[in-house]
């Protein structure tokens, strides 16, 4: 959920994630990054929720593996 707490609507912007590709014993093997289009405009004072598919090719994650998306970082206008 994305909330607008300034005075200002927010026009434009890109949201990215970190996905970690996690091994068997926890060990972190890998970060991919994918960027989305904000769901803008963001009124002030508003919300917006909303969900995005974050996709990793099948290769990086061997059998006993796992993802873990634990960077989330916004970008606006």
């Amino acid at each position: 959920m994305f909330h607008n707490t300034g005075g200002t609507a927010v026009r434009s912007g890109t949201v990215t994630f970190g996905t970690h590709i996690i091994g068997a014993l926890g060990i972190d093997w890998a970060t991919v990054k994918s960027t989305e289009t904000l769901p803008a405009p963001i009124a002030a004072g508003a919300r917006k929720d909303t969900t995005w598919t974050v996709c990793v090719d099948a290769w990086r994650v061997p059998l006993g593996m796992r993802i873990e998306t634990r960077d989330v970082s916004v970008r606006w206008k």
